[in-house]
């Protein structure tokens, strides 16, 4: 990975807001098109980025979603990302979610559901194979990408964003440092007093019933995705025990886990923390996506 890349990762990963930037360069053998609406709940005209091959496919497709502690972020700051992806076989996709505090917790849920839902109704013109949908997200887009690989079609979080015929259930998920359990985030995490009550409607005194809906750990069953998670042991705003919590509960429901570790990390991967972050993702994704 160049060093350019290897920062747009990193930055991309954390979750922090997207810094203005050119688009990527996009080689011959990739089709780049950014602002494609996907959903339009309360006006809000939702939009994506797509990469893919040029090609007849299917392909096997990935979801990226931005973080930003669900109050901030871009889905441009994975378009460096999704390109690399397309060159590797992938139609890839980066998609923006309503952000709180105008719009708490579940808006975010039902918008990545209806993404997932409108590749798979748009399979044909994209070329994407329905049946080969993988998420990937850091930060609060680690909690989205998670959430979406325990809570498939179950109905309460579907919400109404179009395409209500298709499943929005993921085939597999990378997880980098995003969040399990918000009712043990507070006192661990630098920003949780400040983020979660925004999200969630209050803090844990006011709204711990929400804290607990919302965390992907509370709806882990066998039916849950294949998932890596991928953590800094030093991240100081989502603390690594975590991912520790939810892969054994995945593994405990007979679920495909995986957690790696990077030593000495923290929020925000840099240098070779962000290439190692990078190559275990487009593995597992072969891994997973790759096969029929």
């Amino acid at each position: 990975m160049t060093r350019p890349l290897a920062a747009l990762v990193a930055l991309a990963l954390a979750g922090l807001p997207a810094l203005a930037q050119a688009d990527p360069p996009v080689p011959d053998t990739v089709t780049f098109e950014k602002g494609v609406e996907y959903a339009n709940p309360d006006g809000q005209h939702l939009r994506l980025n797509v990469a893919r091959p040029k090609g007849a496919g299917p392909f096997p497709c990935v979801l990226f979603i931005h973080g930003g502690g669900f109050r901030a972020g871009s889905r441009e700051g994975y378009n460096g990302q999704i390109v690399r992806l397309a060159e590797r076989g992938y139609v890839a996709v980066t998609v923006s979610y309503r952000l709180a505090p105008k719009y708490p917790f579940p808006a975010a849920v039902h918008d990545t559901k209806a993404a997932v839902r409108w590749l798979r109704a748009n399979a044909q013109k994209y070329a994407i194979d329905p049946d080969r949908i993988g998420v990937t997200g850091g930060s609060a887009g680690g909690h989205l990408a998670q959430f979406l690989a325990v809570t498939a079609d179950v109905k309460e979080f579907e919400g109404d964003g179009g395409n209500p015929t298709f499943s929005s259930a993921v085939r597999c998920v990378v997880n980098v440092y995003g969040p399990s359990d918000f009712t043990k985030s507070y006192g661990k995490s630098v920003d949780a007093a400040e983020v979660l009550p925004l999200f969630l409607g209050g803090n844990l005194e006011k709204a711990r019933p929400q804290h607990v809906r919302a965390s992907p750990l509370y709806w882990v069953t066998p039916n849950a995705a294949p998932t890596l998670c991928v953590h800094g042991t030093e991240d100081k705003y989502v603390h690594v025990e975590q991912a520790e919590w939810l892969v054994e509960r995945l593994k405990a429901a007979g679920v495909g886990a995986e957690l790696l570790k990077l030593e000495g990390a923290g929020h925000g991967f840099k240098g070779k923390d962000a290439e190692t972050a990078e190559r275990a993702t487009i593995a597992f994704f072969d891994k997973h996506l790759k096969q029929k």
